[in-house]
């Protein structure tokens, strides 16, 4: 059995909220979560961590059957009506994961199935008839964020296939002084998106980059962590290691096995470096996706309140 395949049945969360569960680790954001999350708020400082759709957007690699999001306006203010009212109309075509975006549980699977057994023939031409994103909207996330700034731990952004391991998940929180324990939603900065938004360097962003290890999953189990969201293009590391048998094997522990919802392409620069000033970690986070039936992912606009 392959790595990755031996580890996610270790760790699985099939069936732990019910048969019919289509949230996943999500569920581990109670109410409580969410009050106590609110008491984080002390300044009033909001910080928006998501990627600008449209010219901030990183270019779609050209072997990707994902594109660049098109911007069209459906009216412009040259029609003057009664009164000298004017108005404009626009609308967007966008992949749902070409930007800041949620990877819902019908993203990843393997073996013919995605999160608690959900066959793979449920996602058709039409849509992912069992697991939607929508119903991610329907709860929201919403609860208690805690930064992890690896690249700071490295003295600067993380390079092409860096491995982030638990050790160092570890050190972050032991040099910040903070914990990550149940429910909390995850955010890890690597660099990578800085690196974008400063060099702008497009084969470098999609060629590999720096992200979690495999051996991570154990470590987000373990704290019972509700989602994780970094700041790269895909979570894990790429290229990935030799022998776990698939390039992805991370998103199929963590997304198939553990039915975690997990964000890339985040922007945290501003965010980390507000809390290296203030030394608070944790903040009231919120990012609900797009209410769009039968989605696999969504784009978001994710915020940090402190």
């Amino acid at each position: 059995m392959e790595k990755f395949k031996k580890l996610g049945a270790e760790l699985s969360n099939w069936g732990r909220w019910g048969l019919d569960d289509r949230l996943g680790t999500l569920n581990l954001i109670t109410e409580s979560h969410v009050r106590d999350a609110a008491r984080l708020v002390r300044t009033g400082r909001i910080f928006d961590l998501g990627l600008p759709i449209g010219a901030g957007s990183p270019p779609q690699r050209a072997e990707s059957p994902r594109f660049d999001p098109v911007h069209l306006m459906l009216r412009s203010p040259d029609e003057v009506w009664p009164g000298g009212m004017i108005g404009a109309d626009d609308m967007i075509v966008l992949p749902l994961q070409a930007v800041t975006q949620w990877d819902g549980l019908g993203h990843n699977g393997y073996d013919g199935q995605f999160y608690n057994g959900v066959p793979a023939s449920s996602v058709t031409s039409k849509g992912s008839t069992i697991h939607s994103v929508h119903e991610i909207a329907a709860k929201g996330v919403v609860g208690r964020g805690v930064l992890l700034d690896v690249a700071h731990l490295a003295d600067g952004p993380l390079g092409q296939g860096d491995r982030i391991s638990p050790e160092d998940l570890d050190a972050a929180c032991a040099a910040q002084g903070v914990t990550v324990g149940a429910g909390d939603i995850l955010l890890i900065r690597t660099g990578w998106i800085e690196r974008w938004t400063r060099d702008h360097d497009v084969r470098e962003l999609w060629d590999g980059q720096p992200g979690l290890s495999l051996d991570c999953a154990r470590w987000l189990h373990d704290r019972d962590v509700a989602a994780v969201l970094m700041d790269n293009t895909g979570v894990e590391h790429i290229p990935t290691d030799p022998g776990h048998g698939t390039s992805w094997p991370l998103h199929c522990v963590l997304i198939r096995d553990m039915g975690m919802t997990l964000g890339e392409m985040a922007v945290l620069d501003q965010l980390a470096d507000d809390c290296h000033r203030d030394g608070v970690w944790e903040f009231l986070f919120v990012a609900t996706p797009l209410k769009v039936e039968r989605s696999v992912g969504s784009p978001i606009t994710p915020i940090a309140v402190k």
